[in-house]
């Protein structure tokens, strides 16, 4: 057993700082080592696009960027024996795997890559509702049945387990589907340190440490609220690091001279994020409490943090599943002093006649005042008399694709039949665009089984 190891976070989603990675990878020193790099690429819309991508081209549905950073570190991380988890495999973690394993032999390096698989259950749906599995929303207790024939991908979130089965066959690369965010990190822990599935408190603090990693620069000083000035050089932020020890408790830091911050207040923002009940954080591998957790700041970018509890996992997995639910379209124009806002509301309610007078149908229709009060909405005070310029953007929502098609066609047309002074108009004419909705859901972990392949060009 390692009396420590440092997971590095590299990437906190699909479309996050490209250099991150790289970055993470080539600061590794004797000063400032590393043992493991994570890399979350997935969200619940993420998997619909690359649904979409693999139904276009089999070997597509991966995240593309991940291969391009393979390439980039390879020599480094073999050289460096640092191991990489990432979800980036999409909905084709086989094919990412293939193509990693291209940019090996181009470069003649060897490498063992593991694949994680199961996750993906689209074409398992129809015989896991024969077998009386409901699927039902977790949100509004619908079954799954009724959007069925407008599903576009179901995707079970499996946890640390099978990320370390592959570390324990030897892959220095872990390619995986929709696993958690907190599996990625967990999973080294698990694996290094010997931990037991019913090492409740252990499982717990590993999961929170994946969760301080999981999204990247915003636990090192990015997107940081509560003193945002204090935080120097975002230009150059470094990345978290976790630098874990057997008994659960861990500090998380950042390369040296790098820029953002790293302090009991920046881990205290990111622990808040997205947790829902604190004392129950669910995931595959252990519910969490984050009520537990002790942040104590050593000052020089390290923070520890100790204490934290678990409990027993559930007997469930969670299942994403992204369905079309209809067609949505936005459009914007500027109006300008004087009296902007006044030409704002005239033009609101001109567009609206016109598309009522059409007979358009939408679900939804918003108006928002983009500097104005789009972000607070009616707890924002606007004074006529002061707003020099405003944008006006609208969207509309709806199954009626001819209403939202129409919607389009009546914007451009609001710059010489609607109030003066309209800037700003550019892109062309707003077209319909399919909405992806999103359906979440629980199915008994005895119905699906992960599997782990793990191999060498």
């Amino acid at each position: 057993m390692k009396e420590r190891i440092r997971i590095a976070s590299g990437q906190g989603f699909w479309g996050d700082l490209p250099s991150a990675p790289i970055e993470q990878i080539r600061r590794a020193s004797a000063e400032s080592p590393l043992d493991y790099m994570m890399m979350d690429y997935l969200a619940e819309v993420t998997m619909s696009i690359l649904q979409k991508q693999k139904l276009r081209d089999p070997r597509m549905g991966y995240a593309r960027d991940l291969v391009e950073v393979i390439d980039a570190i390879l020599p480094d991380l073999v050289q460096k024996n640092i191991k990489v988890i990432t979800n980036g495999g999409g909905v084709n973690p086989e094919a990412c795997r293939d193509a990693i394993f291209e940019v090996a032999r181009r470069r003649g390096i060897p490498i063992r890559v593991g694949v994680a698989l199961g996750d993906n259950i689209l074409d398992s749906l129809d015989p896991l509702l024969a077998q009386g599995h409901t699927l039902k929303n977790m949100e509004t207790g619908e079954p799954v049945k009724d959007i069925r024939d407008r599903i576009l991908s179901a995707n079970v979130y499996f946890g640390a387990w099978p990320i370390v089965e592959a570390l324990r066959q030897g892959a220095q690369i872990v390619v995986t589907g929709r696993t958690t965010d907190t599996g990625l990190t967990l999973a080294p822990m698990i694996h290094e340190f010997g931990w037991k599935k019913d090492d409740w408190n252990l499982l717990a603090s590993g999961t929170i440490a994946g969760h301080i990693l999981e999204c990247g620069a915003q636990s090192s000083g990015g997107n940081f609220s509560a003193d945002w000035k204090s935080v120097k050089d975002l230009a150059h932020v470094g990345f978290p690091i976790a630098e874990a020890y057997p008994t659960g408790d861990f500090i998380i830091t950042k390369h040296p001279k790098t820029g953002g911050r790293v302090s009991r207040q920046t881990l205290a923002e990111q622990c808040l994020y997205e947790i829902g009940d604190p004392k129950d954080y669910i995931t595959p591998d252990c519910i969490a409490d984050f009520t537990t957790i002790n942040l104590e700041d050593l000052g020089r970018d390290r923070v520890k943090v100790s204490g934290i509890k678990g409990r027993a996992a559930t007997d469930s997995y969670k299942v994403s599943m992204s369905y079309r639910d209809g067609f949505s379209a936005q459009g914007t124009l500027t109006y300008t002093w004087p009296d902007a806002m006044e030409k704002a509301y005239l033009a609101d309610k001109i567009l609206r006649t016109r598309l009522k007078d059409a007979g358009c149908t939408f679900e939804e229709m918003r108006t928002e005042y983009l500097g104005v009060n789009s972000c607070h909405g009616p707890l924002t005070p606007v004074n006529m008399d002061e707003v020099q310029e405003v944008v006006v953007k609208w969207g509309v929502r709806g199954q009626n694709k001819n209403s939202i098609e129409r919607f389009g066609k009546e914007i451009a047309p609001m710059i010489l039949t609607g109030p003066p002074s309209v800037t700003g108009f550019a892109g062309g004419r707003p077209k319909p665009s399919e909405v992806v909705a999103y359906w979440p859901a629980l199915l008994d972990k005895k119905a699906v089984t992960p599997r782990v392949i793990v191999s060498e060009p």
